[in-house]
């Protein structure tokens, strides 16, 4: 699964990666936890967008988001057959822009260990998700987006059995061209990037809050130093809080 990721991508050097034409202002992120604003990169109409979206997909014909479960990943498998992820597939597919992201691996006393996956080249990933608008009663919208998972590759299984689907920048106008390329067609771009594209090293176990949201936490440290009280930490690492956008 995707649970935890980085964005530190400049927001100048945006449409430079992306082939972007609008753009929102978004902070360097060290931390993005489920249900906070993510930077989704859209094609519409022809026109490729950056939105702030909220990390977690509702549906549209949800009536009530509290009570429906957070969709933050989309399994790869089967999201062709989930009336949940079904109209996203086809008309909302998106790209998540990332620096890296978090997984824990369990150890054998059952402690979980975070690492941070980035790919080899250092280059920004692009995570291959669904986004779609949720229209509430009383005219309210919200833009709703999640990542897509797959089997993790050899390298990646000894941590987690899950991966995000992170696409090449070859992929990225497939994926984004909901109107020239069909469902069934994007779906053969959702598989795992071979071993060798990524790498991972273990972090502090801060990342495990999600009020803690610092430039260290992507920093490798020695096994026997990661799980750090989380009282060690300099208030400052904690001041930046969800973005109360949504």
């Amino acid at each position: 699964m995707c649970g935890r990721f980085a964005m530190m991508i400049r927001p100048a050097e945006m449409p430079i990666l992306f082939n972007i034409e609008e753009v929102e202002d978004f902070p360097p992120r060290h931390n993005i936890a489920p249900t906070q604003p993510i930077m989704v990169v859209v094609e519409e109409h022809g026109h490729r967008l950056a939105r702030l979206m909220r990390w977690g997909l509702v549906p549209g014909w949800v009536k009530d988001p509290r009570d429906f479960p957070l969709l933050v990943n989309a399994r790869g498998e089967a999201m062709a057959d989930k009336p949940a992820f079904r109209d996203a597939l086809k008309h909302g597919r998106c790209i998540i822009p990332a620096s890296g992201y978090y997984e824990w691996r369990t150890g054998p006393d059952n402690r979980k260990q975070p690492y941070y996956i980035t790919l080899a080249n250092d280059e920004p990933m692009l995570l291959a998700g669904l986004c779609t608008t949720w229209s509430g009663p009383n005219g309210e919208e919200v833009d709703t987006a999640a990542t897509i998972t797959v089997a993790a590759n050899s390298a990646l299984s000894v941590i987690h059995d899950r991966m995000p689907a992170i696409l090449t920048p070859g992929q990225m106008a497939d994926w984004l061209g909901v109107r020239e390329v069909r469902a069934e067609e994007a779906l053969k771009l959702i598989r795992p990037l071979p071993p060798e594209a990524l790498k991972f090293h273990p972090v502090s176990s801060m990342v495990n809050s999600a009020r803690f949201d610092d430039a260290n936490l992507v920093l490798p440290v020695k096994l026997e130093e990661a799980a750090v009280p989380p009282t060690k930490v300099k208030k400052a690492a904690a001041t930046r809080t969800q973005l109360d956008l949504f």
